[in-house]
């Protein structure tokens, strides 16, 4: 064997066996016990931090300390407490139990006289309203003068010609009337108060000429309603106000 071998494989020997001396001395060395590795403990709660409030903030805002005290103390009373009764309202006194009189309804006007019929034919009145109001005048006359079938048939012949004459039936019903048939002068009333609406001296007479045929079939109550009707529109309704002065002595008692 050469040398240069011989050098190459004793270097290759002494460097095995510094390999195999530091494993042995590695081996050798006391190892650390072992520990297996532990999670670390949870936190700790602490108790939270009771801070006693300063005085400031008590006065400051006393509401918002005891807000959640108050409010399910509301909610309970209000539970439980029924709502108060709201009290009447007292009534005012009247006037007359203040000692002053009682304000009272101004006075029926009295009306001028509008019962003259041919005052109301003019240049434009047509034709057939004129000789239907000439025809109503005329039957008026001689009720007056107690001609009554004459009478009674001027009148109808005056709502012959012109049916829209209001007057026609009024006398018509004045003429059932003064031959007692009561009923039938009612319903004639009936037709003239309904054309007659907007004029208050014969809407008046209407009423007036109602309660005589009330009076007549013995009802006085009602009879007495529509004088009171007519003196309401017209105070100077002459029918009316005589039945009426009629009928005041026989209500008032007799004096001892």
């Amino acid at each position: 064997m050469s040398r240069v071998r011989r050098n190459s494989v004793l270097q290759k020997r002494r460097l095995l066996a510094l390999v195999v001396m530091i494993v042995l001395a590695q081996s050798c060395a006391p190892r650390p016990p072992y520990r297996p590795s532990m999670p670390p403990p949870p936190p700790a709660e602490l108790p939270p931090a009771t801070r006693s409030p300063l005085p400031y903030e008590s006065e400051k805002n006393p509401i918002a300390r005891d807000a959640k005290i108050r409010e399910q103390d509301l909610k309970t009373s209000a539970k439980l407490t029924p709502p108060a009764a709201t009290p009447p309202l007292a009534s005012k006194p009247s006037q007359q139990e203040n000692g002053m009189p009682e304000p009272q309804a101004p006075p029926a006007p009295i009306l001028e006289d509008d019962s003259s019929l041919l005052a109301k034919i003019t240049p434009s009145t047509p034709p057939a309203r004129a000789a239907s109001l000439r025809l109503v005048e005329d039957g008026k006359r001689l009720l007056d003068g107690r001609d009554y079938p004459r009478a009674l048939n001027r009148l109808e012949k005056s709502i012959a010609i012109d049916s829209t004459n209001a007057y026609g039936y009024f006398y018509i019903a004045k003429a059932h009337f003064l031959v007692g048939r009561y009923k039938e002068s009612l319903n004639f009333l009936d037709v003239a108060e309904s054309r007659l609406s907007a004029e208050p001296f014969w809407l008046a007479e209407v009423h007036a000429l109602r309660g005589e045929n009330f009076r007549a079939l013995g009802m006085a109550e009602r009879a007495e309603q529509s004088y009171a009707k007519a003196l309401t529109i017209n105070a100077g309704n002459r029918t009316a106000s005589e039945a009426m002065s009629r009928r005041q002595p026989e209500s008032q008692p007799a004096q001892r």
